[in-house]
């Protein structure tokens, strides 16, 4: 467990609690145990009890899944601890400032960003802060601080896996959102 958490960075108690079955893994712990282990996260999630046939069979059947199981779905994730998904993603936040630094960071979101809004192929308010995030970013408008700010949430919003993945569209761009509102928070106080 000392191992695992080191290398994972998750707290060795948590790990213990999961491993006892007093407390059930997120995607964040699952994701995490992925790739330190390098098992697929999908075998993680199934071994976790998270419904991932079941879930695929809805999708294809209806394209756009109903409110409850959204909702279900969503908490499932979450574990009704909304304080600890809030907690994750601004440590993820933090921990992208640190790739935006780095000039890789900074052209994964010049080419990746616009690769990843024409794949959404969506447009509204979100989609609209978004783009204004990535003007400021490519124009360096802002302090030094602000632009890694901004670079962080970008970074967020093209990576396809963070604590809700992507691909489990719509659901999946939730904690994305939610990176971008504490953004905008930092960036615009006052609004």
């Amino acid at each position: 467990m000392g191992k695992l958490s080191e290398l994972t960075g998750i707290d060795k108690a948590t790990i213990s609690r999961i491993i006892n079955g007093k407390r059930n893994a997120n995607i964040h712990h699952l994701q995490k145990f992925s790739n330190c282990l390098e098992v697929p996260l999908a075998e993680l999630m199934e071994a976790a009890g998270y419904d991932i046939e079941n879930k695929q069979k809805e999708k294809e059947n209806d394209p756009l899944p109903n409110p409850d199981s959204i909702q279900d779905f969503l908490a499932s994730f979450i574990m009704y601890d909304r304080k600890s998904f809030e907690k994750n993603i601004k440590q993820e936040l933090l921990n992208y400032e640190k790739v935006v630094q780095t000039e890789e960071g900074h052209e994964v979101i010049l080419k990746g960003f616009a690769d990843k809004l024409k794949k959404l192929e969506s447009e509204g308010p979100y989609i609209n802060q978004l783009k204004h995030l990535f003007q400021r970013f490519r124009m360096k408008t802002g302090t030094v601080s602000e632009i890694t700010i901004i670079g962080s949430a970008l970074l967020y919003f093209i990576m396809p896996i963070d604590l809700i993945p992507d691909y489990m569209f719509p659901i999946g761009y939730l904690d994305d959102a939610v990176a971008v509102k504490f953004v905008i928070n930092i960036l615009y106080p006052k609004i």
